[in-house]
């Protein structure tokens, strides 16, 4: 674990990381932060061939040919290296002309998955590399540069967000719930850390409490964007928990559904270059969701609850937890308000992510505005 986490770490830095398999190995860099110095040393300690790696949404938006499973790798030159692997990495129309594509390696799946934990945008230079190169092994017994085994790699991901620990908590009131209490997780690999919220006393709580699973969102939440209905959201269900007698509230550390606060940002950017917010995160190399839920089921059974009422609009919630063991004895919808900046946006959650919003459409629809 100890690996990984410098892993994600080295790689959000813009540092190489050497991830060894079967084939030997590559040097992988993220794109996001690459630089010239960065390139060029890599260049010097991994003499191979050099290759773009894309998620399958990246290449599915790209209409790149050859995407299977879950991404591509496509071969680039080294002449003018940097500007297409660039291109491929973030530009809207990119489209390379002869280039050899074809499905991703095991290992080059799990560097993927490393740089979507790192919330970096998912998209890697990889360049075959031999670990018995003089000069790699050189910086790799060093300790300059970190080796890793895809099958580190893989048992990380496999356990990732399963095992979160109690850190702290306190008692803080919050306005409309003065008896609150925050609970907060962190988990195993340090990077993420997620919050529970415990509204009134447990042992006066409704036999089956309610649960909000509401993911962080910055603008939103803190700020008030008028582009989501998060920050009401979260507002109204704390309100409504602690009405009902009190329950739990689960903030969790996944920022635009899962892909951070900058990938957020620059899927906004598309959005407003007539996007919509689906296609938007495709086209940066995204699911629709790429939210998962065991860490909440597992602060759920550190906090003793198995049965709850479930405060969504979003049935992948429902399910996920199902999945996990949660017994959801109900659903009860939590709304904010339609408005001409997040119109859109909840109209794509409806129609393309399959969100029970009606009732926020119908209310719109009452109140004289349009869908």
């Amino acid at each position: 674990m100890q690996r990984i986490r410098r892993a994600l770490i080295d790689l959000r830095r813009g540092e190489p990381v050497h991830l060894a398999d079967e084939a030997g190995g590559s040097l992988i860099l993220a794109l996001e932060n690459l630089t010239e110095a960065r390139l060029e040393q890599a260049l010097g300690l991994a003499t191979g061939a050099p290759s773009v790696l894309l998620t399958a949404h990246r290449a599915e938006a790209l209409v790149l040919d050859g995407q299977t499973g879950e991404g591509i790798a496509v071969a680039v030159p080294k002449a003018g290296l940097m500007e297409t692997a660039r291109q491929l990495a973030r530009g809207r129309d990119a489209r390379p002309t002869g280039a050899t594509v074809r499905p991703l390696t095991e290992g080059e799946r799990q560097a993927l998955g490393l740089a979507r934990r790192a919330t970096l945008l998912p998209a890697l230079l990889a360049i075959a590399s031999d670990p018995d190169h003089d000069r790699l092994a050189g910086e790799i017994q060093r300790g300059e540069i970190l080796s890793i085994d895809r099958r580190d790699a893989t048992r990380f991901f496999s356990d990732s967000g399963r095992h979160p620990e109690r850190v702290s908590e306190a008692r803080v009131p919050l306005s409309g719930a003065e008896q609150s209490r925050f609970v907060l997780y962190r988990e195993a690999d340090g990077l993420l850390e997620h919050v529970a919220l415990v509204i009134g006393d447990p042992r006066q709580w409704p036999k089956t409490p309610a649960l909000r699973m509401h993911s962080a969102c910055l603008t939103g939440d803190l700020f008030g964007s008028l582009r989501c209905d998060c920050g009401e959201q979260l507002r109204s269900a704390v309100h409504a928990i602690a009405e009902e007698g009190g329950g739990i509230l689960l903030y969790l550390a996944q920022e635009g559904r899962g892909i951070g606060l900058a990938n957020k940002l620059r899927a906004y950017g598309l959005q407003d270059a007539g996007l919509d917010t689906v296609d938007a995160d495709q086209l940066l190399g995204f699911g629709e969701d790429e939210r998962r839920y065991e860490v909440a089921a597992a602060m759920l059974d550190d906090l003793g609850i198995s049965r709850v009422r479930l405060m969504t609009n979003n049935p992948g919630k429902i399910a996920a937890l199902e999945a996990a063991g949660i017994d959801i004895a109900g659903r009860e919808a939590v709304h904010g308000a339609l408005n001409r900046h997040n119109a859109r946006y909840l109209t794509a959650k409806a129609d393309r992510a399959g969100h029970w919003l009606e009732e926020v459409f119908a209310d719109s629809a009452a109140d004289g505005d349009q869908r």
